[in-house]
C-alpha cells in the first residue's frame, strides 16, 4: 500500500500530530491500543482504493449488500485461498526449474494425478480428506470463537500469542517472531502477503490455461515466448489469433 492513504503515510501523520501537543506518554501509547486504532484504519484502508472511491455503504456504516460477519468470512477465504496458491504456485516452478536443471526426470503438474504413488488413488484421497477435514474443521472453530484451539505449548515465563484468525503466531507459525512487536511492520507484512496471494491467484490460474492449450508448462511456454516473441504468444494458441493467420 503506497500513496495518501498508506499504512505508513497514517502512521506518519499519527506522530506529526503529536509533535508539540502530545506528552511522551501519549506519542508512546502501549503497542495493544496503537494495534486496534490501526486495524481500523487498514480496515477502512482496504475498502478505499487508491484513488479515494468507496465501495457503497449503508447508513449505518456497513456495505451494502454484505453483512460484517460475511466480510470477515470472504477476508478469511481469500486469506487461506492465497496462501495455498502461493504453495501451488512454488510447487509447479521449483520442480520444473530443477528438471530443466537435470536433477529430476519427466515432471509434469497437469499430469501428476495420473502418476503411480506409494498407495493407490483412493487411499490416497481417503487419508488427505480425513486430514484436511481434521485441520479444516479446527480453523472453522477458531474462526467462530478466536482461541479455542490452543497448540501453543506451555513455557515458563512466556506469555502466549493473543488470538488473532488467520494469523495463528506462536512456535509452530511464527518461530522467527515476524509477525510479533510493532504494529506497522507487521500490517506492512500482511500486506505483502495478500498482494503476492492475490498475484498467485491470477498466475496459477494462467498456468492452468497454458497447460490446456500448449500441454506444456509454465517455464516451457516463457522459453519459448522468449525465443520468438512475435509467433508464440496468448494470439498464438487461441481461435482470435487463428484468424490472423488466414
Amino acid at each position: 500500500m503506497t500513496g495518501e492513504n498508506s499504512p505508513q503515510k497514517y502512521l506518519v501523520l499519527k506522530k506529526a500530530s503529536c509533535q508539540g501537543t502530545c506528552s511522551e506518554s501519549a506519542m508512546d501509547r502501549s503497542s495493544k491500543q496503537l494495534k486496534k486504532e490501526y486495524q481500523v484504519y487498514v480496515n477502512h484502508f482496504l475498502l478505499t482504493d487508491q484513488y479515494g472511491s468507496q465501495d457503497p455503504h449503508l447508513p449505518n456504516g456497513s456495505m451494502a449488500g454484505s453483512d460484517p460477519e460475511l466480510l470477515k468470512w470472504f477476508a478469511q477465504a481469500e486469506l487461506m485461498h492465497s496462501r495455498w496458491a502461493m504453495l501451488a504456485v512454488a510447487g509447479i516452478l521449483i520442480p520444473e526449474w530443477l528438471e530443466s536443471l537435470g536433477f529430476i526426470d519427466n515432471f509434469s503438474w497437469f499430469e501428476a494425478g495420473s502418476r503411480e504413488y506409494f498407495a493407490d488413488p483412493t487411499t490416497l484421497f481417503v487419508v488427505q480428506l480425513a486430514l484436511m477435514g481434521w485441520v479444516e474443521g479446527r480453523r472453522w472453530a477458531d474462526m467462530i470463537n478466536p482461541g479455542c484451539v490452543d497448540i501453543e505449548p506451555t513455557l515458563p515465563n512466556k506469555k502466549k500469542p493473543k488470538p488473532d484468525v488467520g494469523y495463528p503466531g506462536g512456535l509452530w507459525f511464527d518461530p522467527f517472531m515476524w509477525g510479533r512487536g510493532s504494529p506497522e511492520p507487521v500490517m506492512v507484512l500482511r500486506t505483502k502477503e495478500i498482494k503476492n496471494g492475490r498475484l498467485a491467484m491470477l498466475a496459477f490460474t494462467g498456468f492452468v490455461f497454458q497447460a490446456i492449450y500448449t500441454g506444456q508448462g509454465p517455464l516451457e511456454n516463457l522459453s519459448a515466448h522468449l525465443a520468438d516473441p512475435g509467433h508464440v504468444n496468448i494470439f498464438s494458441v487461441t481461435t482470435f489469433g487463428s484468424l490472423f493467420s488466414l
